[in-house]
């Protein structure tokens, strides 16, 4: 039975739930706010909305970006880029393959009208997993909006990004808008994220299951019975809009995946694909790395960013020219003719799409393209396993005696190169099962799955997002909310009913003054009223009865001169400097060259709320009552 939970008063929000500062552009009535706040079927709907809106956002976005290949490359309706074997020479006035350079000059002018006005405190729009880590769910819609269009117009020329990125920012940033209107809570805030990001990969991939566990690993960080019903109802509503607006065909032949009629796939095929697995991590990590070189290597080119996508879009379209046009847009078309049975390509054909896939991607990413990773990655594990299958009989005597068939190994690969890159290996093990509905095959890719995620785990540690965070400077590695932490601050927890006393008090004056009884820990500033240390009032009174006639000085006395907190430090790190101080209480400053004491905080406090904050967290994620 759904328990239902008793609204908040403002009053008694902490910081880390409260409304932002500006009120939303459109707020639900207070009666209607208070439902859904107080309601866990309130929340479903609420989701169920967020879902068939996601669902309508993928099929816009999809049809915007097919609208513009068609128009770029002059392509039949319907017929996908990435399936063409030659660029078609009517295209672009006979240049085809200039058009991703076309596009890229376009993106740079949105690029432009995006950040004008802002000046140098520009930030980067936050996406959903970074929103859930350390906002609370919080997005920018505008901001959100100008990424999907970006991303479409990346897709559109032909750049080699995917629209996953696209799709789940805008419906995240919509469905973060609809809740802040409803004034939710941080954790149903970042539930309903989840919610929009789930619709939108269900969406675009017609697989509600799929949807769900991307949101469950990679946008809210953790599976609960309370983000179960709301996620998976957005995810299923998300799909079947879809699936009326824009019927997807099936992406493999479910009769296909076993060698021969007389041969079962069954669990002696493990083997092969947990080296396959490994196998997909090795050059997932290598991709990685070569998409942060080309960006370093534009970055060094003091090329202006609105210019480079223009360099970008020239490199993808001569690559496009030199080998095949399988290297554009996101490679859906290249993807159903690799998973077809009756797919035939040369080893070598194979190794130098991957390779070229690889570097068209690298070079996109790399120049300013908006977009993903997330389809290239299935595409390059597609390709991958085959190669892998055509591979394996040369070198691995015996491999003949598995009956998993090349396709198989394709999906097999897919699933693997995209744990690797995107993360989420119960995500990546559905989209397989319900892009086959054959249990067997999806046993081995989990296996694959588990040795490609731990291998990428282990050696490199991030996923191609969090990879992206780590080189902006910013220490997540999941969407797992710690953005609580980082409100948990020093300047929120600090008394500041503090009286310093100066360094150069007589001693007796200052015992008369801190009796034994009083506050054990008195703050001492100099004469500038900079921090100079801590007084423990009982061993200042030992010292002076232990020295006799000779009164010691208070500057005899002081400890700690050199250990202080700073009001912006988070709960974590203040509690880091209690411990490497080795005191119980420790002066606040408001920063490291003033050294002006601004307030006084104890590690017991410290720790007591930050055991507060824990045990609301775990509420929240057992959606318990407040």
């Amino acid at each position: 039975m759904a328990s239902t939970r008793l609204p908040i008063p403002a009053s008694a929000m902490s910081p880390s739930t409260s409304p932002p500062a500006t009120a939303p552009l459109v707020q639900a009535p207070a009666r209607l706010r208070a439902w859904v706040r107080g309601s866990e079927v309130a929340l479903v709907l609420l989701a169920a909305v967020t879902g068939c809106v996601g669902g309508l956002t993928v099929a816009a976005m999809s049809g915007a970006s097919q609208f513009l290949r068609e128009m770029l490359y002059r392509l039949p309706a319907g017929q996908r880029l990435s399936s063409l074997t030659d660029l078609p020479s009517e295209g672009l006035m006979g240049l085809p393959f200039l058009a991703p350079a076309l596009g890229g000059a376009v993106l740079g002018l949105l690029l432009l009208i995006s950040t004008r006005g802002r000046g140098k405190n520009k930030r980067a729009v936050v996406d959903p997993i970074e929103a859930n880590a350390l906002h609370g769910g919080r997005m920018s819609l505008r901001g959100s909006l100008d990424v999907a269009v970006q991303n479409v117009v990346s897709n559109g020329c032909g750049a080699s990004v995917g629209l996953e990125a696209g799709y789940t920012q805008v419906a995240a940033g919509i469905a973060s808008r609809l809740g802040i209107a409803f004034e939710m809570r941080r954790s149903d805030l970042r539930t309903l994220v989840g919610c929009g990001s789930a619709a939108a990969i269900a969406a675009a991939f017609g697989s509600p299951l799929t949807g769900a566990f991307y949101a469950f690993e990679l946008i809210i960080g953790t599976y609960t019975i309370a983000t179960l019903a709301p996620v998976v109802v957005a995810a299923l509503c998300g799909s079947l809009v879809m699936r009326a607006l824009a019927p997807q065909p099936a992406f493999v032949d479910v009769g296909a995946l076993a060698l021969a009629k007389n041969t079962a796939v069954d669990a002696g095929d493990t083997l092969p694909c947990l080296a396959l697995g490994l196998v997909c991590a090795g050059l997932a990590v290598l991709l990685m790395r070569g998409v942060t070189l080309v960006e370093q290597a534009f970055r060094a080119s003091h090329l202006p960013a609105p210019l480079r996508p223009i360099l970008g879009g020239l490199c993808v379209g001569g690559l496009a020219l030199a080998t095949t046009p399988q290297v554009l847009s996101a490679g859906h078309g290249a993807l159903h003719i690799y998973l077809a049975p009756e797919a035939t390509a040369g080893l070598g054909a194979l190794a130098g799409l991957v390779v070229a896939k690889a570097a068209a991607s690298a070079m996109s990413i790399g120049s300013g393209f908006r977009g993903g990773l997330f389809f290239a990655s299935l595409f390059l594990g597609a390709l991958v396993g085959r190669l892998f299958a055509g591979i394996a009989p040369v070198v691995w005597p015996g491999f003949e005696a598995f009956g998993l068939a090349p396709v198989g190994y394709a999906v097999v690969g897919m699933s693997a190169f995209a744990v690797a890159i995107v993360g989420g290996p119960l995500t990546m093990t559905f989209l397989a099962l319900e892009m086959t509905g054959s249990f067997p095959v999806t046993g081995l890719v989990l296996a694959s799955v588990i040795a490609s995620s731990l291998t990428v785990r282990k050696t490199f540690g991030y996923s191609f997002a969090t990879w992206r965070f780590h080189l902006r400077g910013e220490t997540i590695r999941s969407a797992h909310d710690v953005g609580w932490m980082r409100n948990l601050t020093v300047g929120r927890m600090m008394r500041k009913d503090i009286r310093p006393v100066a360094l150069d008090t007589p001693m007796a004056t200052f015992l008369r003054a801190h009796p034994l009884g009083s506050p054990s820990r008195v703050i001492v500033v100099d004469a500038h009223d900079r921090y100079a240390g801590v007084v423990l009032v009982p061993e200042a009174h030992a010292r002076a009865a232990e020295n006799g006639g000779e009164t010691p000085r208070l500057s005899d006395v002081v400890r700690y001169p050199k250990s202080f907190l700073l009001a912006d430090m988070s709960v974590k790190q203040a509690a880091a400097a209690f411990d490497e101080a080795e005191s119980e209480t420790l002066a606040v400053l408001d920063d490291a060259q003033s050294r002006k004491v601004i307030g006084l905080l104890t590690e017991s406090h410290t720790l007591k709320r930050y055991s507060e904050e824990l045990d609301r967290q775990r509420r929240a994620m057992l959606g318990e009552a407040a």
